[in-house]
């Protein structure tokens, strides 16, 4: 691990003032996935300024939902009975993330910034433009058993690892941020994470130097007809080959509206309309859930490694709805 200055502020004015006064400053909250990556020699932050002490951990109702925030721990936010209540969907998808342990540290901000897991991008002796911007991607004609089958390009096949932000997506949060002079704003979360395109360095849209505040979670409709499934090759502690968000809305028998994310597929949480639209005003039928599992995959370019996930990910979308319905 590279030398590096430590500074601890009390106040978000401080914090986005610490990190924009100097170059190469990074927030530190709980060090769940940046430490790892300082220790690998692939992030290489001049300065850590320790946001950890900020009174952003409160989790309240607003008029309109429910307002998290962003220094609240994972497993605070899951355990709480008003997601537990309201938003099952949030707590099962933080539930099915990394160990008990990793979720005791890891802040709800800090779970939204996580950087890919690709084992490209943690080997510095490997091409990687997401780490190294013109290097190449080694995973393109590499490994490629774990990566992207939906919105890759030729510059970046990696996926996005969380498991939270695919829950946050289905319910349609918004993500408040901070930046310099004082000026906030909203994010909606489809418009948070960014798909590689020619930039696969940039994982996200935030502006240098801002803040995540709070996640705001409107009012849902889904929370007696949810489901997370997650797909992965052992039970604990390992990211998802494929992971489904799935939400109803049922008036009787019939889908109202329907959610459905996936993850594990794609360079961030993969929000399918083609497959909300196949389930939206249909009968809550293992063949709805078929027709809107073979739209969801019908964009799919699986690439040498990985093309079992696109038939595992029908199979788990059926589940996840079969679930989700009440019919498992």
């Amino acid at each position: 691990m590279r030398p590096f200055k430590y500074v601890r502020v009390n106040e978000p004015a401080g914090a986005v003032e610490a990190v924009t006064a100097g170059s190469g400053a990074r927030f530190l909250a709980g060090g769940t996935n940046l430490l790892d990556l300082m220790k690998e020699d692939v992030e290489r932050p001049q300065i850590l300024v320790d946001v950890s002490g900020l009174e952003l951990t409160e989790l309240k109702s607003t008029a309109n939902g429910v307002s998290i925030g962003a220094l609240m721990r994972n497993a605070d936010t899951a355990n709480h009975p008003l997601i537990r209540r309201k938003y099952p969907l949030l707590t099962q998808a933080i539930v099915a993330g990394a160990s008990p342990q990793i979720r005791n540290m890891a802040t709800n901000g800090g779970n939204l910034m996580q950087r890919t897991r690709c084992p490209y991008f943690y080997d510095t002796a490997m091409p990687c433009n997401k780490r190294e911007p013109g290097s190449g991607c080694g995973a393109l004609e590499g490994l490629n058993r774990n990566h992207a089958i939906l919105g890759w390009t030729e510059k970046c096949v990696a996926t996005y690892p969380g498991d939270m932000a695919n829950a946050l997506y289905a319910l349609e949060a918004t993500v408040k941020v901070r930046g310099p002079g004082g000026k906030e704003r909203a994010i909606p979360i489809g418009d948070f994470h960014r798909l590689p395109g020619d930039k696969p360095e940039k994982d996200n849209t935030l502006e240098p130097g801002e803040l995540i505040l709070s996640i705001q979670l409107p009012e849902s409709r889904l929370a007696d007809h949810s489901f997370y499934l997650k797909v992965r090759d052992r039970a604990s502690y390992a990211f998802a080959l494929v992971a489904v968000a799935a939400g109803l809305e049922l008036d009787g028998k019939d889908i109202r509206q329907a959610r459905l994310v996936l993850g594990g597929v794609a360079h961030k949480p993969w929000r399918s309309r083609e497959a909300e639209e196949a389930l939206t005003g249909r009968p809550a039928t293992v063949e709805t859930f078929r027709n809107a599992a073979r739209a969801a995959m019908k964009e799919a370019r699986p690439l040498p490694g990985n093309g079992f996930k696109v038939e595992l990910g029908r199979q788990a979308i059926v589940m996840a709805l079969m679930r989700a319905s009440g019919q498992l």
